[in-house]
């Protein structure tokens, strides 16, 4: 019986109207797909020898390249120069330093999070 009410409603509406809330509705839904998708959760997992960070969760660019999160862990643990940072995906492999992280998410993403693993020496792969 809704159903047939929301029928008519959308029926008795003329077409200006029907094609202004189709706009708004797109409109809308433009607008949420761009805030969602601007940001990718990751998740930063000491492994080995290397340093815990306080926060593990981290909101990024989905464009940036994945060398950005090792330049970025790079600097927050205050590593030298010359130190070395491995970083790898799902505990198997290091991804490429020019892989972009949305490709990286969608392939080995899991419960809307990217897990990171980082390590001052060679752990996996």
């Amino acid at each position: 019986m809704a159903d047939e009410a929301e029928t008519t409603a959308i029926d008795n509406s003329n077409d200006k109207d029907l094609a202004t809330n189709v706009e708004n509705l797109s409109l809308t839904g433009q607008k949420a797909e761009k805030q969602e998708t601007k940001k990718i959760d990751i998740v930063l997992h000491a492994t080995g020898s290397a340093p815990i960070l306080k926060q593990k969760k981290w909101s990024v660019d989905q464009e940036k390249p994945i060398s950005a999160i090792v330049k970025f862990i790079h600097k927050y643990l205050k590593l030298d120069p010359e130190e070395r940072l491995f970083l790898y995906i799902n505990q198997t492999f290091a991804p490429s330093p020019d892989q972009i992280i949305k490709n990286l998410y969608e392939c080995y993403g899991t419960n809307g999070k990217l897990i990171l693993h980082y390590a001052k020496t060679q752990a996996w792969g």
